[in-house]
């Protein structure tokens, strides 16, 4: 790999390259071999400060927000053409920084270029002012950017998520402060790039990396209009609360518990080795993971019979090996995390149906095996509480009314499934849970059309669709001459 998308000496503020304010970096160390692999500079307050000033200048004086929005949205078209040539780079990053396997690479950056292609093609259409006429009285009520937005992104998908808050700021004519992650900083850096070279203006996208105190005075900063999160529900209250001190708009995208439920019809056989791969995938480090499979009781001896060979049939090593499926954990503070839980639900009366341990076959990484649990109750931590970690937790139901009400017996409520032989029994199920996106007989990953957020703790507002982009608007109304309403 090219070293220069691993070491990088500086931020992109302003349209260029610019120093840090400090002397001091940080190494980005792989998940897989424990080792440095890349260094980016330690952002400071300073450095948050002057891509701050960047952005606010960019908006209050620069071109971006006047420009119209069809010709927002030709630059936005233009970007996905660079981001689609840079998706190698960017999924080879991640394997680096996060472990993320290559035969996975659809993964953080399948829905990079697709956004912003949709969002370009979106803003050339979308209703950004109407005109109202009552009798005497006339209105013109235009939707206008809310200003300088602070975006701040996990490690689990951080060129995706940053995708998914930038394209959709720009169409409304808004710009940008990213910070990126500690632990995934790198990949930021080409998007940047392809950002610049498709001709988005000097000051509109600024990217700065770092940990939770730049993270906390970006939140605070005076100049910034809103926050666009994604992150854990404990990161996101607090962001809330201090958006809440300067009434700052904010959206939160945060952590879910889903629920997976099978019917009494469904095909164990065929069906359960599909809901295990989807609650494997990235290792179970995705915020929508539908890891409380819920199977009626009937059939929940067999389906824990298949979820188990099915686990164990999963490859998990070296994420730079095309046959890897399971990578590893993103820190080893993660791996300890998934391991609590996976001890505490043995204590509470769960049972190890597969995995429950380290790979033996691996000295280094931070790895944890592919974990199936039977005997979970929904009241224990490990029903009830994210893990961010390969564990699916098997729950038994005896009547559909039992199966909803477990599954939203949850303070969260970002994702979930239904899977029945009738997909219209199927879809009535569906309809009863509280979540903010429910797929029938299938995986239903996120695609540019359809809004995805959560219901209760999961978050507020949402990404992607028109409902995306509302996200970044402030309705104004201008009274207006009733003469002028025909032609406003």
């Amino acid at each position: 790999m090219d070293q220069r998308l691993l070491y990088r000496d500086a931020f992109f503020i302003d349209g260029d390259w610019t120093a840090p304010a400090g002397p001091d970096e940080f190494g980005v160390i792989s998940p897989s071999s424990e080792e440095v692999v890349g260094k980016v500079p330690l952002a400071t307050n300073s450095d948050i400060d002057r891509a701050v000033a960047a952005a606010r200048a960019a908006f209050d004086h620069g071109p971006w927000p006047r420009l119209t929005p069809a010709e927002r949205g030709e630059i936005l078209i233009r970007a996905a053409e660079m981001l689609a040539k840079r998706a190698p780079d960017i999924a080879a990053v991640t394997v680096d920084e996060i472990g993320c396997p290559v035969s996975n690479p659809g993964s953080q950056t399948g829905l990079v270029a697709p956004v912003f292609e949709y969002y370009g093609k979106l803003a050339r259409t979308y209703p950004f002012e109407r005109t109202v006429l009552e009798g005497a009285r006339a209105g013109l009520v235009t939707q206008e950017p809310v200003g300088v937005v602070g975006a701040i992104v996990p490690w689990n998908a951080p060129v995706t998520l940053a995708a998914w808050k930038i394209a959709p700021a720009l169409a409304a004519g808004c710009t940008v402060v990213l910070k990126p992650p500690p632990e995934a900083p790198l990949s930021a850096f080409p998007f940047a790039e392809a950002l610049h070279e498709a001709g988005v203006p000097a000051g509109v996208v600024n990217v700065v990396p770092g940990g939770r105190e730049v993270g906390e005075h970006l939140v605070t900063h005076p100049d910034v209009d809103k926050i666009a999160f994604t992150g854990s529900t404990g990161a996101g209250k607090r962001i809330m609360s201090l958006c809440g001190e300067q009434v700052k708009r904010v959206s939160l995208e945060l952590g879910g518990k889903s629920a997976c439920i099978l019917l009494d019809d469904t095909d164990i056989a065929k069906i359960v080795p599909t809901v295990v791969g989807i609650g494997m995938n990235r290792s179970g480090q995705v915020c929508a993971a539908q890891t409380r499979i819920l199977v009626h009781r009937s059939r929940y001896a067999e389906a824990l019979e298949a979820a188990g060979a099915s686990a164990a049939r999963i490859p998990l090593g070296d994420p730079h090996d095309p046959a890897t499926v399971i990578g590893p954990l993103v820190a080893e503070r993660q791996r300890e995390r998934v391991e609590g839980y996976i001890d505490g639900a043995i204590a509470s009366g769960a049972k190890v149906v597969a995995g429950g341990k380290r790979p033996g076959h691996l000295n280094r990484g931070w790895y944890v095996e592919a974990t199936i649990l039977g005997d979970v109750d929904n009241g224990m931590p490990v029903a009830r509480e994210e893990i961010f970690g390969p564990v699916l937790s098997f729950i038994p139901f005896d009547d559909e009314d039992e199966a909803v009400r477990i599954a939203n017996d949850s303070p969260f409520g970002l994702a979930g499934g239904v899977w029945s032989a009738d997909p219209a029994r199927a879809l009535g199920v569906a309809r009863q849970l509280r979540t903010g996106a429910v797929n029938i007989n299938a995986d239903f990953p996120p695609f540019p059309l359809v809004p995805f957020g959560g219901f209760k703790q999961s978050g507020l507002g949402r990404e992607l669709g028109p409902e995306g982009l509302a996200g970044y608007l402030e309705t104004r109304s201008i009274g207006i001459p009733v003469g002028l309403a025909g032609g406003a």
